[in-house]
C-alpha cells in the first residue's frame, strides 16, 4: 500500500510516511505530518482503517477527506499515539509547549 500526498501527489510506503509525523495533538487528536518530498504540513486524524485529512474549526478537527488504510490500527497515550499497519509501529509524541 502507498500513502499519498495530497499536495504533490508523491506516494510512500507506511513507514516512510508515517516516519515523517512530528507531533501528536491530545486534545484535537490529531497528528502533523510533513511530505518528505515537497515539505507541505497536513494535520491529519488516525482513524481504524483510514486517514482523515482536514483542519480545526470551533474548537475540533473537522474531517473533510478520507483516505482508506485497511488495517490501519492505533492507540492514545497521555502523551503519544501508537501507530500500526501490518508489521509497522510507530510512536507519535506529544510535543511540550512551553508557555512563556
Amino acid at each position: 500500500m502507498l500513502i499519498p500526498c495530497l499536495a504533490c501527489e508523491s506516494r510512500f510506503v507506511p513507514d516512510e510516511y508515517f516516519r515523517a509525523c512530528s507531533d501528536y495533538n491530545r486534545g484535537l487528536d490529531l497528528v502533523s505530518w510533513t511530505c518528505p518530498r515537497c515539505g507541505n504540513r497536513d494535520d491529519l486524524r488516525v482513524l481504524p482503517g483510514e486517514l482523515g485529512f482536514g483542519y480545526p474549526y470551533r474548537g475540533r478537527f473537522a474531517v473533510y477527506v478520507r483516505l482508506r488504510v485497511p488495517g490501519l490500527s492505533r492507540k492514545r497515550g497521555d502523551l503519544r499515539l501508537d501507530i500500526s499497519l501490518d508489521a509497522g509501529r510507530w510512536r507519535v509524541p506529544t510535543r511540550i509547549r512551553q508557555c512563556v
